[in-house]
This record gives structure tokens, C-alpha cells and sequence, in this order.
């Protein structure tokens, strides 16, 4: 996709696969969206990721919310590893950022599958309480989906250099 920098130090950056990697393993990151007054607006959140999606879920109003009704531009970043090293001052570092458009699910279907596998992740084996929390609570929570355009991993050049 056009309209993404390029990184500049192309050593250290990861593959698509080790960025999905990280994406699939990390339990949470924080979700940038254009908040009030054109302030940058970072939260951390929970997620899952599915075939080049990053899903979450929240109240059903909020900062957060407002944010994504009125611009469909976010980026999500995770932080795998920080190994800060005091004596070398520096930090081993792997992190992972996705670009995209984000949406609130509407289709009440596609909402259902994203609670699933919210819950599951973070839940497993437990399909009885999952579906009593899923009919209790569904209808006070909104699901969003991030649809990634562009994913960019990078860790420090020690880790490239320990690797090679």
C-alpha cells in the first residue's frame, strides 16, 4: 500500500511473518486513534488478531468510540520485548506497529464471531461461561475491527547482530 514510509533502518526490520508472529502472541497493545481537538489519542487495549485484523471491543460510548466515528485512520502498536540494558544504555527492543482503517461491526453476526474469539483468547476452554457472558453483555459492548494495510516490525540492531 502506497502512502507508507518506508523504514529507514531496513537492518533491523522484521519480516511480515515475524510480525504477525508477534501480533499473534502479545496479549495487548495501544490502539492510536485522532482523538477531541486533533490530539493523538493512545490507548492500551486488549485485542485478537485473524487473517490481517486486529479485533477489540469496548463500552458503548466513549473517547475511544468518538474517535473512530469521526476518522477511520488508526495505528496499533505492540511491544514484545524490552530488555533495557542500563550498562550499554540501550534497550533490546522487538515491536510491531499495523496501520489501517478501523470500523465498528455492525453486522451482528461478524460482532458474535469477534466476542468468540475475543473470549476464547483470552479464556479458553470455558464455552458455557463464554456464552452466558456473551448473552448478558454483548448488547452493552461494541466490536471493532482494524483492517491492516500496512505492518511494520523492527527490532534492535544487538538482536539483528546476535541473529546474523
Amino acid at each position: 500500500m502506497s502512502g507508507f514510509r518506508e523504514m529507514r533502518r531496513k537492518r533491523q526490520q522484521l519480516s511480515e511473518e515475524e510480525s504477525i508472529g508477534i501480533l499473534q502472541k502479545a496479549t495487548s497493545g495501544t490502539l492510536a486513534l485522532l482523538g477531541d481537538g486533533g490530539y493523538p489519542y493512545a490507548v492500551p487495549i486488549s485485542y485478537v488478531y485473524h487473517e490481517r485484523k486486529l479485533y477489540f471491543h469496548s463500552a458503548l460510548a466513549g473517547h475511544k468510540v468518538d474517535a473512530i466515528r469521526k476518522c477511520d485512520k488508526a495505528s496499533f502498536c505492540v511491544i514484545e520485548k524490552d530488555d533495557v540494558q542500563p550498562e550499554k544504555y540501550t534497550t533490546f527492543f522487538r515491536s510491531v506497529i499495523a496501520f489501517g482503517r478501523i470500523h465498528i461491526i455492525e453486522d451482528e453476526h461478524e460482532k458474535l464471531e469477534v466476542a468468540r474469539m475475543l473470549g476464547n483468547r483470552y479464556n479458553p476452554n470455558q464455552e458455557e461461561a463464554l456464552q452466558k457472558e456473551i448473552e448478558n453483555g454483548l448488547s452493552r459492548m461494541l466490536m471493532i475491527r482494524l483492517d491492516i494495510e500496512h505492518l511494520t516490525g523492527k527490532e534492535a540492531i544487538e538482536l539483528v547482530k546476535r541473529n546474523e
